[in-house]
């Protein structure tokens, strides 16, 4: 099976760049959108992740990967939700702006910029890589 693609997005005032490198990997909780947690169920162990800041910092800011797959999430007080393992790799030489992806071709259509509330996305190997080039 080949290694999949995905972006996940965190407030950094809620969990930070900063806060996932200090811990070195983390359980992805508190996802409580429907297409987001089927996303990761879909996610493998070893799988590629982009992690991207939102709010404040709006940016790519570095790698991660799937350490463990799709379990119930223990923050869930109710209903059907899902956690995944993340590991830290590496940060991103320097971050990629929401405005640098925003004006990349090879980027117009990554559910970032047409699903901009989803939390959990899908990139294809092209989509991952150009924005590992614009981080170099």
């Amino acid at each position: 099976m080949s290694i999949q693609h995905w972006l996940v997005k965190a407030e950094p005032e809620a969990y930070s760049w900063a806060d996932f490198v200090r811990e070195g990997d983390t359980e992805w909780t508190g996802v409580r959108n429907f297409q987001a947690r089927n996303h990761l169920r879909a996610m493998r162990v070893g799988d590629a992740v982009l992690f991207y800041a939102s709010v404040t910092t709006k940016a790519v800011l570095g790698v991660a990967c799937v350490s463990r797959e799709a379990c119930p999430d223990p923050t869930a007080a109710e209903g059907d939700w899902s956690a995944v393992g993340l590991s830290v790799v590496r940060p991103l030489a320097r971050p990629v702006a929401l405005a640098t992806i925003k004006a990349e071709p090879a980027l117009a259509e990554i559910a970032l910029l047409r699903q901009s509330r989803l939390s959990v996305a899908r990139l294809t190997f092209g989509e991952f890589t150009r924005i590992l080039e614009l981080g170099e």
